[in-house]
């Protein structure tokens, strides 16, 4: 059945993107004209930043902004990592600060410098000639604007999901990142995630042939989260904004399989929702900052992406009602596929993993996934370099099962070696663009949209998505 809607959906998609009814006016011969997005022209003097490299740090010195729901835990994650000081913190709620600082006692550590009571706090942090890195875990609508400030003041950056959540605020962080040659990198964990990263190292060995469509979701009902977000503000932003305003947990590891920037570009999307019915009803129990609007987002929202060398993404998002939690993840190749939710499988051509060390699978058909023991060895054999060295340790410090340490971790180590992080400030632009670009696609009766080039000419730079060195 799950594959069967997939495949309605695709094609529902592909009657919008090649305008199969009536063309408006202005529009091709060939379907519809997308919607155009200004690409401003790089300020003068400046250089892209794909593949940034900054001197090796010894140390690298941190400053928290937001210490809430998730900054509490980026901090507690921290003290379990090498070679790192934690020198300040900063909320607006006092007591956050202290119950941070006393999360540094706990673990030995000195307390920070803390911040606190009044709303540009932070920046007296981002002010500190002693901190390498500010990382940013407050409300959305402030990532951008303290990833800008800290970048100016000679801080790299590394900043919650989503990052920004218009193309205004991701064009500043795209031309601070260059002025500055600061790295600018979106804390995306789901990339890190075991049955993902195992299944990206199989992808770049070949195993799936051509890769030629993935999918990516969030859905994820927020019942028992919704009292807990301060002064309301994620259902407040679902009040006053259409469109998929979360979706880098999908996009990102479907971007990677499919080395967006790295040899291949999303060109066009299609958008649409449903009506929105559990959100209403949400804000009327929760209370809406602005009440007095009817509530703009939709309960389920569904993306139909189309790359510049013909493959295809599908994204969801929902996290309004009562579904089982999904990323969906899923790939289709031209030798094999890839399903996590609900089940993990993998089907392969029977021709595609024989070898000595795979167990017989003579009665593998078209209708079935590998059997469990023909998994177990691959996602052994394949299992990715950065898992072989951290899963034990991850898993102990925890972090959403252990992928949101591997994140913390392979930031700190990228610092110390002077490497390229494993997420950019393009990766940034391309997983965030959906809120603004959603909802201009939506709000003009599904109209498709030109999705803007961030790299300004240069995603086909580099060939390939590689993590920087594994020691």
């Amino acid at each position: 059945m799950r594959k069967n809607i997939s495949v309605l959906l695709a094609g529902l998609a592909l009657f919008c993107l090649i305008g199969c009814v009536s063309s408006p006016q202005g529009a091709s011969d060939k379907g519809y004209a997308p919607i155009e997005v200004s690409v401003p022209e790089r300020p003068a003097g400046q250089q892209d930043v794909i593949g940034l490299t900054v001197p090796k740090l010894g140390t690298v010195r941190v400053g928290f902004i937001g210490v809430g729901m998730r900054g509490i835990s980026a901090v507690e994650r921290w003290t379990h990592l090498p070679g790192v000081e934690i020198k300040a913190i900063c909320d607006l709620r006092p007591e956050l600060v202290e119950r941070a600082q006393n999360t540094l006692v706990k673990a030995g550590l000195p307390k920070a410098e803390g911040y606190s009571g009044t709303e540009d706090a932070w920046k007296q942090l981002c002010d500190r000639d002693d901190i390498d890195i500010v990382y940013i875990v407050t409300d959305w609508k402030h990532h951008a604007e303290m990833g800008v400030y800290a970048m100016e003041h000679g801080k790299h950056v590394a900043i919650e999901v989503p990052a920004a959540m218009t193309l205004d605020e991701i064009w500043s962080l795209i031309n601070t990142s260059e002025k500055t040659r600061k790295h600018c990198m979106q804390l995306e964990n789901c990339v890190y995630d075991f049955f993902e990263l195992t299944t990206l190292n199989m992808a770049q060995q070949g195993l799936f042939g051509d890769i030629l469509h993935v999918e990516g979701a969030y859905i994820h009902n927020l019942e028992e989260f919704w009292p807990y977000y301060w002064n309301n503000w994620r259902l407040n932003y679902n009040n006053e904004f259409r469109g998929d305003i979360y979706a880098t947990h999908g996009m990102g590891p479907a971007c990677q399989l499919l080395d967006i920037h790295r040899g291949d570009r999303m060109k066009i999307l299609v958008a649409m929702d449903t009506k929105a019915v559990s959100g209403p009803e949400l804000g009327k129990r929760y209370g809406l900052t602005n009440d007095s609007i009817e509530f703009q987002n939709g309960d389920h929202t569904m993306t139909f992406i189309r790359t510049e060398k013909g493959k295809t993404i599908h994204i969801q998002h929902d996290v309004m009602n009562p579904r089982p939690y999904s990323r969906m993840y899923q790939l289709t190749g031209t030798n094999g596929y890839a399903n996590k939710y609900p089940i993990e499988e993998y089907c392969f051509r029977p021709d595609q993993i024989k070898g000595d060390d795979i167990p017989n699978h003579e009665n593998l058909n078209m209708h079935a996934a590998v059997s469990e023991e023909v998994k177990a060895t691959l996602m052994k054999k394949y299992k990715h370099p950065i898992h072989q060295e951290l899963e034990e340790t991850a898993k102990k410090v925890g972090g959403h099962g252990g992928m949101d340490y591997i994140m913390d971790y392979r930031l700190v180590y990228c610092l110390h070696n002077g490497l390229p992080l494993d997420m950019d400030v393009y990766d940034l632009a391309e997983w965030c663009c959906m809120a603004e670009l959603t909802r201009l696609s939506i709000e003009n009766g599904s109209a498709p949209v030109a999705v803007p080039d961030f790299t300004r000419g240069g995603w086909n730079k580099v060939q390939g998505y590689r993590h920087a060195l594994v020691k």
